[in-house]
């Protein structure tokens, strides 16, 4: 296996620190919103590695977090923090926000085929934790004190900008748009592990601490479920390419210091998903959902296969144009499968052909154009029998998670069954109007656990059977 490694800037062959097994984390998604296609094309790529180290014989233990914990809008900790105004905007209290929004997260996550990782954890279930690595940091004189916050000090770090390729001569006050300069700090890229002295006077998620009641800042959620979960050693690390700085470059200066090694060796960073007006962004309100996608009639699937089309280091362009394209491409494919003759004639002879191209796909640098490209020759390879293409494919679906074999039927309901979704429906509707959020969230959620996801469309509200 060869892989880009962002810490190295070189493509290197894959050894990780134990033979044959891989310990992976993923950062997972902040739940105070909605996620948009383009947080989840980060989630195919990573969705596609993990089953592509396994197809080569690896046995993989992911992680992700769920970052539960107010998100700071800016590293000034000033404004609104995002948990905090979902919060406000859809009434309900910072964790009821949360639980919504991971359940919708992972529903989306099941209409792309993307796996739930063996270990998702809240951010909040930890808190001893990042307690534990705090303290060792202000023991070690990593970190100070400072107004009843507690801070890393960037200057006892080693090679701090080594995974950003940044210098401390190009870095601004601040990381992002609109941060001010926190006073507090000795230094303006030093970073927040601890907050006690906050400008959120309405911050709910509180919790004790030796220093004082207060909760933890974004990086340190990170390393702790990181250490708590998979140890010591890391071999990759994911996350989107904005993850790059701050946040991968505060992880790194923080569990090395507190372990006293190096920490992680692989890190694989996924490009922007844009659209025509630049990187998609939930900030201006306006971006597109999984569910977006279906009110307009596409299936998830063929989103999927949009992002596989396209090598993970570089930027997608997102149009409905290549969308439809995507989704033509991906029912002729299912078309030629359903026509497929599955008497039982396997061709034995090709089978470690293909089966060892796919696997070159995958090792290079997760070509997943590559691999397509494998699955494409298999259909058009005349020599082969029908049954051999069904196996091959299949087992190529192991990774491509297209549900290239599935039949796609929807399921037949009953009259009576039909009548009872249409009046859960309604009252739902009629919920929302009241802005009764509560209840319409529940019914959304009774009609899920009975296998029926609601879809919310411009025209209305329909739904599919799961």
């Amino acid at each position: 296996m060869k892989i880009y490694n962002t810490l190295t800037k070189q493509i290197e062959t894959f050894t990780p620190n134990e033979a044959n097994t891989v310990r992976m984390y993923t950062c997972g998604p902040t739940v105070y919103h909605y996620a948009h296609i383009g947080n989840l094309r980060s989630y195919i790529v990573e969705d596609v590695l993990e089953k592509g180290l396994e197809y080569l014989g690896y046995d993989v233990l992911r992680v992700m977090n769920i970052t539960d914990v107010g998100h700071l809008e800016n590293d000034s900790d000033d404004g609104e923090d995002k948990m905090l105004k979902s919060a406000k905007r859809e009434h309900k209290s910072a964790y009821e926000i949360a639980e919504f929004y991971e359940r919708a997260f992972f529903e989306d996550c099941a209409k792309l085929n993307i796996r739930k990782p063996k270990v998702v954890v809240p951010a909040t279930k930890h808190i001893d934790t990042y307690i534990e690595i705090i303290t060792r940091l202000l023991d070690r004189g990593f970190a100070y004190k400072s107004n009843g916050n507690i801070y890393f000090d960037i200057s006892k770090a080693n090679n701090y900008y080594q995974l950003s390729g940044r210098t401390q001569d190009e870095q601004l006050i601040g990381v992002r748009e609109t941060v001010n300069e926190d006073t507090n700090k000795r230094h303006p890229n030093d970073f927040g592990l601890w907050f006690t002295d906050s400008k959120f006077a309405n911050q709910e998620m509180k919790w004790n601490s030796p220093w004082g009641v207060g909760y933890p800042g974004w990086h340190i959620e990170c390393s702790g479920l990181s250490y708590k979960y998979l140890g010591e050693y890391l071999d990759i690390h994911c996350g989107g390419v904005d993850n790059i700085f701050p946040h991968h470059t505060n992880e790194i200066a923080q569990s090395e210091a507190f372990l006293g090694h190096k920490w992680c060796n692989y890190w694989v960073h996924v490009e922007h998903l844009n659209d025509k007006n630049g990187k998609m962004s939930k900030s201006n309100g306006d971006f597109i959902t999984v569910s977006t996608l279906e009110s307009k009639g596409y299936n998830p699937k063929a989103y999927r296969l949009l992002c596989l089309q396209s090598h993970y280091r570089k930027q997608l362009i997102f149009t409905y144009e290549s969308l439809d394209e995507a989704q033509k491409l991906y029912k002729r494919i299912k078309n030629k499968i359903k026509k497929l003759d599955r008497t039982p004639d396997l061709h034995d002879d090709k089978v470690d052909f293909y089966k060892n191209n796919f696997k070159d796909a995958i090792s290079n640098d997760l070509n997943t154009s590559l691999m397509l490209t494998v699955l494409f020759d298999v259909l058009k390879d005349d020599e082969l029998s029908d049954f051999t293409k069904l196996y091959l494919i299949e087992d190529f679906d192991k990774v491509l998670s297209l549900g290239l074999i599935d039949d796609d039927e929807e399921q037949k309901i009953d009259e009576a069954t039909e009548s009872m979704i249409l009046k859960k429906i309604e009252e739902r509707n009629e919920a929302k109007k009241a802005k009764d959020f509560a209840t319409a969230d529940k019914i959304r959620q009774e009609l899920f656990d009975d296998g029926i996801r609601l879809i919310d469309g411009k025209d209305g509200t329909t739904y599919e059977m799961m």
